[in-house]
């Protein structure tokens, strides 16, 4: 059968909700949440904004989809047999590390508490303070208190990134901070100027992972 030379050539690597959400994480990386448009995504995976509709309704749920692959992952490798203080730390550091690279995740986590890559989170934390023997006096308040302290360091320390450009030199910049505490008032901030060298040298995944430690310290004590 002979065929229409005019007619275009079908692609060999046909659309998928997962080629398209692969798509849509990338233009989130390098361009923020303000990048993703459906034009952009079309362009990017030689398509039409038809055929990507045809998987994805809306760009709520495109971004659903893409916090879903992210946090999945992060799931995904825990090591759900461990102790349970291992396991919540592995997800605390897993979800920060995961907003560390992809910043646009945490909006997701305010945006929509109830979605799917909250739920993985909400219920591997809980889950892990039940086998902790937390009672039910104080669950909520534990598991709560983990969970903001979770997200918010996360998603400030990936806020902070976002507003320093690319090539930001972190020791001058911590260094700079560092050298204004020293030169305070000793009298109205002693305490700040006490800390003053530990803001030039702390690690951010260091200090994340003390407050959980301490956090959990804590939950020992009257759980």
């Amino acid at each position: 059968m002979k065929t229409d030379k005019n007619q275009p050539e079908r692609r060999s690597d046909a659309l998928s909700k997962a080629r398209i959400v692969e798509a849509a994480i990338a233009i989130l990386d390098s361009g923020g949440e303000g990048a993703l448009t459906f034009r952009a995504l079309a362009a990017r995976l030689s398509t039409g904004p038809g055929a990507i509709y045809w998987h994805v309704a809306n760009k709520n749920e495109l971004l659903g989809a893409a916090a879903d692959e992210i946090i999945g992952g992060v799931m995904a490798n825990v090591e759900r047999d461990a102790a349970p203080q291992a396991v919540i730390r592995a997800i605390a550091l897993g979800v920060f590390d995961a907003i560390d690279r992809h910043p646009w995740v945490g909006t997701q986590f305010s945006r929509d508490p109830l979605h799917s890559a909250s739920l993985q989170v909400f219920e591997g934390i809980g889950g892990r303070l039940q086998a902790l023997g937390v009672s039910e006096r104080v669950l909520f308040d534990a598991w709560s208190a983990l969970v903001n302290y979770i997200l918010g360091v996360a998603g400030q320390n990936a806020a902070n990134a976002r507003i320093q450009p690319p090539d930001t030199d972190r020791a001058a910049v911590l260094g700079a901070i560092a050298a204004r505490c020293a030169r305070l008032d000793p009298l109205e901030f002693p305490f700040v100027r006490q800390v003053a060298a530990q803001f030039r040298d702390h690690d951010d995944r260091e200090q994340f992972l003390a407050g959980i430690d301490l956090i959990l310290a804590g939950i020992a004590t009257i759980r």
